[in-house]
């Protein structure tokens, strides 16, 4: 860690070695050690990986309405979505969350399920859920055209 001294006071900078080259780190607390510094680059990344995954998998920030409320609101139910989400697999296994993989041979089947892999599980089982809700014993006409026509609707959703 170097420590600079420019007109105004003192800057302490971090450079890390990573792999594609030098990064450097800059904090205006001179009593800052490195690790203070890495740790607070490492929460701010952090917290910046939680504001961009819900735009870039949900849409957040995207809505097309005309209304600031309408606005706020349809942004709330992105992150609801995606926390709500996240929250279902909580406690599952990768297995049956990563999803399969065939098709892209390039991909590690080892790596962790992303977000789209725990939205399609979820999926999965909410539309084997309402399969075995049809195949049960004793249904009548109606009901069993009701089951049907909403099992048709979350096929079209997919």
């Amino acid at each position: 860690m170097a420590t600079w001294r420019p007109a105004g006071g003192a800057i302490r900078v971090v450079l890390v070695d990573e792999p594609t080259g030098w990064v450097a780190f800059f904090c205006t607390d001179p009593a800052a050690t490195a690790a203070d510094i890495l740790e607070a680059v490492a929460g701010r990344f952090s917290l910046e990986v939680a504001f961009r995954d819900p735009k870039d998998i949900v849409g957040a920030g995207r809505q097309q309405v005309r209304r600031v409320r309408a606005s706020v609101g349809a942004f709330r139910v992105c992150l609801w979505t995606f926390t709500t989400t996240a929250a279902w697999a909580w406690g599952r296994g990768n297995d049956g969350l990563v999803g399969h993989r065939a098709a892209s041979p390039w991909d590690d089947a080892t790596r962790r399920p992303s977000h789209a892999g725990k939205r399609r599980a979820w999926r999965r089982e909410l539309v084997a859920e309402q399969i075995h809700a049809v195949l049960r014993p004793g249904l009548t006409g109606p009901e069993s055209q009701a089951a049907a026509e909403r099992l048709l609707d979350l096929a079209a959703r997919s």
